[in-house]
């Protein structure tokens, strides 16, 4: 291609289309830097321009940023995939292959919190399986360190925590 960065976001939005879940910037950005394939700076532009032009999506949950692909950048990749090389389309498939798993597992445990208007804190947790809530709940707690170790706490202990709901509901 002419235009690298033209590649780039086409490499961003092949991998958006492989998946039924969004992707965080640091797992497409782990993928294409180790790959070589750009710098993170050029990375960046490319995600900016992608999202700006309406093509992908972003949210940002606490610190990370969730990437999904829009039926108008579906499209736009199903006009121009022929501009991806075919050895990069074979990486990033053997990624998917390789990762889906954790990757999906990733992005389906959420955790955020914000200040209410009374002063305290709502933490808020939600497990995901393939886009439906698994559990969503929302604590109340006093302080805002204690709404963070909670999300915290949340990414390594949501299975526990939902298999303990499950035998004490359903008992």
């Amino acid at each position: 291609m002419r235009d690298p960065l033209t590649l780039y976001k086409l490499i961003i939005l092949y991998m958006l289309s492989k998946v039924d879940f969004p992707l965080t910037t640091s797992q497409i950005s782990d993928f294409i830097l180790e790959k070589e394939y750009t710098t993170f700076l050029s990375l960046q532009q490319a995600i900016g321009e992608l999202t700006d032009t309406g093509l992908i999506t972003s949210q940002t949950i606490r610190n990370r940023t969730h990437l999904s692909i829009t039926p108008e950048g579906l499209e736009t990749l199903n006009f121009f995939r022929g501009n991806i090389n075919e050895g990069i389309r074979a990486d990033v498939d053997t990624f998917f292959r390789q990762n889906e798993f954790s990757l999906r597992n990733d992005v389906s445990i959420l955790a955020n919190y914000h200040k209410n208007a009374s002063g305290e804190y709502s933490a808020h947790l939600i497990a995901k399986d393939h886009g439906i809530d698994l559990v969503n709940i929302t604590l109340s707690v006093p302080s805002e360190e204690t709404a963070i170790s909670i999300c915290d706490n949340w990414q390594s202990k949501n299975q526990d925590i939902y298999q303990y709901l499950i035998r004490q509901l359903f008992s």
